[in-house]
């Protein structure tokens, strides 16, 4: 499976894993500061933050970047 897409980091990792840690590591608060969007703001949960962002590419995108960060700035720090 790792051979079908060796240059996307991302093959593999379910977007509920994404949004799972992003929210462990920085909280929803400073989520919705980093990323502007209401499914971080208003009234935020892991459920509806999901169904936002498989509706929404833009957001996903802005989402995943943010993720890759984190794992590059964690990768670093090794």
């Amino acid at each position: 499976m790792s051979n079908e897409q060796p240059n996307n980091p991302l093959h593999g990792i379910k977007l509920a894993e994404i949004v799972e840690t992003l929210v462990d590591h920085y909280g929803f608060e400073e989520l919705g500061e980093r990323i502007k969007i209401n499914c971080f703001r208003s009234n935020p949960s892991i459920k509806s933050s999901l169904k936002f962002l498989r509706r929404t590419p833009w957001a996903r995108e802005k989402v995943e970047k943010l993720y890759l960060k984190l794992i590059d700035k964690a990768i670093y720090k090794k």
